[in-house]
Order: structure tokens, then C-alpha cells, then sequence
């Protein structure tokens, strides 16, 4: 497996880069001597040089079909790789076409019509992420995917000044999917509840959250706010410390998961935790309507929480 030319395509979203941590580690474990690069896009750049699995890292920026020269300029980038063998972690639409692109002569695992080494499932759709991926690369050899492991991130957190204990809170999800949403004033009870119990809740989010993120202040003036502070490898320092982290089914609560932190993850009917959820120290609450699950029962769940963690310390 020495001297080989590797490109691996994991594009996105979030809370799905994270669990692809586990393949990225088993195809650096299997490959160790070769040059593997990353095509990811520009959000998850970062994270994706500082890991350790990668020799280079390259920002794909998603040509359309009809942007004809961006396309030419990424099939001659793909074909001066010199790859030898592809790992498509995105398996969409999109990676097929990279593989139409890249042309005959290299070896494929994934879903791309006539690729040397398919996913062979049918069922591939109905599985969790992380086993459908660690089955993907069982079928193209590499048998041991481990669990997604984040403990090579380092964050300096001083300049955020945060006592201890503390917990996130995750209260934004996509734009596009507001039902993936717990209500903001259920956030805003569920911090006071927190704070009158000597945890200090820290919120975490960004522009586009800072409506959820007000009411929550609002309601406990002791919440520490980070709206727009925050990059990928903050949040994984921010939760490797965390007493816990509490948020809807987004990719702040999959880091915060992978940091290690006990994480409560909230899902609506809009998602399915049997496909998506993050593993690990992990509880989960499903409610339809997420308007329907009550402030009082994620509280009562947090409680459990705790108590197990003072317990159990790790």
C-alpha cells in the first residue's frame, strides 16, 4: 500500500464530517506511507489541516454543470493528482460526477456507476452513518474503522474567560428546517434552571441564531453568550471541558459529542436518530414536534445526567 496517491472526497455537512473522522483514520492507518489529500469545502478546511490523517487538503468550491470553465479547471486539477485510488465518504450526486471526471484507470470505493469497488448494499440508505461508511470501506479492504476520536484538537478557550462548571447550549439547526428546533424560550428555562444550580450555561451559535440566542439571555442573564466567536476547534475544546451540552440535532452538538462532552440531543420528527444521531456519551430526547417536548422533561433529563456524571467522573 506504499507509494500510492490517495484523494478522499468528504464535502460536508457538519455534524457528517465529524463522523467521518473514524474513516478518515482507518484509510491513514491502512495507507500509511502514502500521500492522501482531502477535496472538502472551504467551512471544514481548517479542521481538516489541523487533523493529522491528511497530506494535503483542497477546497472544493462546487462548480455548476453550466460554469464550464471552473469544471475544466477542476477535472484538470483532479486528473494532475495522479491518484491512484479514491475514497468517495460523500457518495452524492456530486462525487459521482467527480468520478465521470477524474476518468477510467482509477480505482473507486463508493456509489459511482461502474467504480471498482462499490458499496454493494442496498440497503446502504437505512443505515447510520458511521456503519454505513465503515461497511463502504470494509467492502474496499480497510476492515477497522474506529469511533470518530477529536483529542488531537487544541483551542486556546482563556480569551472566552469561562468559569466551571458550564454547559453549551446549542439552540440554531438550518436555516431551511425550523422544525429541527427546540423553542428558544424553553433554552431560556431550561439556562436559568441551570444557572440556579451553579452552572453557568454557555450558548453557542452564530449570526443567524442571535433571535434564539437574545431570548435566552434574556430569560437568564447569567448565560454566557459566544454567538459568532466560536470556530470548529473552539467548540471541541469548549466541550472536551464542558460539564455537558444540551442542543437540536446540528453539527455543534456532533463536536461537542466528539469532544466527549455528555451531550442531550434533541430530535424532531424532521430527522431520525437511528441514521444521524452523534455516538458516544450521547442521550437523546425525540419528540415530533419539538414545541411539544417540555422545558421540565429535558431539565429532568439533564438532572439524570449529572448525577450519573457525579457518579461516574471521568
Amino acid at each position: 500500500m506504499s507509494g500510492q496517491r490517495i484523494l478522499v472526497v468528504k464535502l460536508g455537512a457538519l455534524g457528517d464530517f465529524v463522523q467521518a473522522f473514524g474513516p478518515f483514520a482507518a484509510i491513514r492507518a491502512h495507507h500509511p506511507d502514502s500521500e492522501i489529500t482531502l477535496l472538502t469545502t472551504k467551512p471544514f478546511a481548517e479542521m481538516a489541516v489541523a487533523s493529522p490523517y491528511f497530506d494535503h487538503v483542497w477546497v472544493d468550491d462546487k462548480p455548476r454543470l453550466w460554469q464550464l470553465g471552473k469544471v475544466a479547471a477542476l477535472r484538470s486539477k483532479l486528473r494532475a493528482g495522479r491518484f491512484t485510488r479514491v475514497y468517495d465518504l460523500q457518495t452524492s450526486d456530486r462525487s459521482g460526477w467527480y468520478f465521470r471526471l477524474l476518468g477510467a484507470g482509477v480505482e473507486w470505493s463508493g456509489i459511482a456507476k461502474g467504480c471498482s469497488h462499490p458499496h454493494a448494499n442496498p440497503r446502504r440508505d437505512f443505515m447510520h452513518t458511521i456503519d454505513r461508511q465503515a461497511e463502504q470501506l470494509a467492502m474496499a479492504g480497510i476492515e477497522n474503522v474506529p469511533s470518530p476520536d477529536l483529542s488531537w484538537t487544541e483551542a486556546d478557550l482563556s480569551r472566552f474567560g469561562l468559569p466551571h462548571p458550564y454547559a453549551l447550549l446549542c439552540p440554531g439547526g438550518a436555516p431551511h428546517r425550523p422544525a429541527k428546533r427546540w423553542p428558544a424560550a424553553h433554552f431560556g428555562q431550561l439556562a436559568q434552571w441551570l444557572a440556579e444550580r451553579g452552572v453557568i450555561p454557555v450558548v453557542l451559535g452564530t449570526d443567524k441564531e442571535q433571535g434564539a440566542i437574545d431570548t435566552i439571555v434574556a430569560a437568564c442573564p447569567q448565560a454566557r453568550s459566544l454567538a459568532g466567536q466560536t470556530g470548529f476547534l473552539d467548540i471541541l475544546g469548549l466541550g472536551r471541558q464542558a460539564l455537558l451540552a444540551v442542543g437540536n440535532d446540528t453539527g455543534p452538538m456532533h463536536l461537542a459529542a466528539a469532544a466527549g462532552a455528555s451531550s442531550l440531543v434533541l430530535f424532531s420528527a424532521d430527522s431520525n436518530p437511528e441514521l444521524c444521531a452523534p455516538r458516544g456519551r450521547v442521550a437523546i430526547l425525540c419528540q415530533a414536534d419539538l414545541g411539544d417536548l417540555p422545558a421540565s422533561t429535558v431539565m429532568d433529563k439533564v438532572a439524570e445526567m449529572v448525577a450519573g456524571e457525579a457518579r461516574h467522573p471521568v
